[in-house]
């Protein structure tokens, strides 16, 4: 199922989110997947932290409009994804448990329109938190709000809304969340039309705090294979990304991050790779 319509409020600032934050990370990890000759997916992850180890193996069938994901990691925990396409025109319906903690399960049915889309999701405990989004827009312009209601306590757990701009030069987002108490404006520009050196800025206000966290960043392509990344707020914390396609779909990502303002910490780094048939 093609997502059609304007995306879900989710989508709504996800540009500059994704190149500020996505595939930096501060850990050793190993990714490797493979496919077996029936189709099913398989992916091992190790991850140091620190001194600890944890690994996770997951598996991915598709069937059809219907995709499974089972995945068990060291801590015993084992999380099932169903997830069926176009169970009605244009929906799609996305289930998730765990187990131990069956109460995390959820369940959410999303709805994509020309002119809009629609999310709703409820946990499977007896007193569950329902959310429920909407997005409306046409010709890159899109509106949306979000909202989150515990029934247990009859309260909002939250409730923002954001305004959404996109074309092919520039993405434009402005959000309020936190139930009204921060403000994030947020924006990407291409400074060419295959979009290999992009530049992003962010900069988030909470209202309760007069507090301003401003980011800068940027994305530019060295080789076809070859892509460096980075970033530096208001707080002085600097980070790098270098991520290079040593294979086709095979990648190795090394990263970076110290604080300008405190040169006696040791800098952080990190270096993943993931393998790919």
């Amino acid at each position: 199922m093609a997502m059609k319509g304007p995306g879900l409020f989710s989508d709504i600032g996800k540009k500059a989110k994704d190149l500020l934050t996505k595939d930096y990370n501060y850990d050793q990890k190993l990714t490797v997947s493979t496919v077996s000759a029936s189709g099913v997916g398989l992916t091992s992850t190790a991850v140091k932290k620190g001194g600890l180890y944890s690994l996770d193996v997951s598996s991915v069938y598709k069937y059809k409009n219907t995709l499974v994901d089972i995945k068990v990691d060291t801590e015993s925990n084992i999380s099932t994804t169903l997830t069926v396409l176009d169970v009605l025109p244009s929906t799609k319906l996305v289930t998730f448990v765990k187990l131990p903690d069956y109460n995390s399960g959820k369940v959410e049915v999303q709805y994509f329109h020309e002119n809009a889309s629609f999310a709703t999701s409820s946990g499977m405990k007896p007193s569950p938190v329902v959310e429920f989004s909407g997005t409306a827009g046409a010709q890159g312009l899109a509106f949306g709000a979000e909202a989150g209601f515990d029934t247990a306590t009859g309260k909002f757990t939250k409730y923002s809304a954001g305004i959404g701009v996109t074309n092919p030069d520039y993405h434009a987002a402005i959000i309020l969340a936190d139930k009204g108490d921060t403000i994030k404006v947020s924006g990407v520009y291409h400074l060419d039309e295959k979009q290999k050196t992009s530049a992003v800025a962010e900069l988030t206000r909470r209202l309760s705090t007069n507090e301003n966290t401003l980011t800068v960043g940027g994305l530019y392509t060295v080789y076809p294979q070859t892509t460096v990344k980075a970033r530096l707020n208001n707080t002085g914390k600097l980070a790098a990304l270098l991520q290079h396609e040593v294979k086709p779909k095979s990648l190795l990502t090394i990263s970076s991050e110290f604080d300008t303002k405190a040169l006696d910490r040791l800098p952080k780094f990190g270096l993943a790779l993931v393998l790919r048939p």
